[in-house]
């Protein structure tokens, strides 16, 4: 198996470069649980660019607009119905914040009004590695008010032949695994296992 990397995508409006030590934190996660080679250093791939295509799994986040330009929705469509694999991730954590206005937005335009979905949270990607029984783990984000001051209970996605494309979430995941791993040792529970659970899904189905 060739080594898995981590691929975040640039796009031109808004502001796609945060929680910069999450994917870090997150690729020694699967080295610590998990058997898959993989390349430790994070890749940044403009959404408009051809690269795109090499990646086994993008991540995609921000708080401000998403808008995407001709090439970037062209590349976006043409990546998620060759099987590849996106998360994308609401810094807000608020559904009617700017992000996620705007990114659901660009999901109608590209998969109509009910291309974004709800998930189960019996789902298989709760269970793809670590089980997950109540569905989405909840965020510090969540519970400590910021935000809208709401705990999401789900997750919304992109299905195509019945198969998760585009994972979607309000809760804020890219800043709960933004510290250095070396901190998880003071966790009483490693939270960045749901993020596992998001690439061995997306690898695997």
């Amino acid at each position: 198996m060739n080594e898995f990397f981590f691929t975040r995508l640039q796009y031109e409006s808004g502001d796609w470069n945060v929680d910069q030590r999450m994917p870090s934190n997150l690729l020694n996660s699967l080295i610590e649980y998990t058997n898959i080679p993989v390349d430790t250093v994070e890749k940044v791939v403009p959404l408009s660019s051809d690269e795109i295509f090499k990646s086994p799994f993008c991540y995609l986040s921000g708080h401000k607009l998403v808008q995407f330009t001709r090439r970037e929705r062209e590349n976006f469509e043409k990546y998620v119905q060759n099987g590849g694999f996106v998360f994308v991730d609401d810094c807000n954590h608020d559904i009617d914040g700017l992000f996620a206005k705007s990114f659901e937005n660009q999901m109608a335009e590209i998969y109509g009004h009910e291309g974004l979905q709800k998930i189960s949270n019996k789902h298989s990607i709760y269970s793809s590695f670590f089980e997950f029984e109540d569905g989405p783990p909840t965020t510090s984000q969540e519970l400590n008010g910021w935000g809208d001051d709401i705990v999401h209970d789900y997750l919304k996605a992109v299905i195509q032949n019945g198969k998760i494309r585009v994972l979607y979430s309000n809760k804020d995941y890219g800043c709960e695994w933004d510290y250095d791993f070396r901190n998880k040792r003071w966790l009483a529970e490693d939270n960045t296992k749901f993020g596992v659970n998001i690439i061995m899904y997306a690898l695997f189905n």
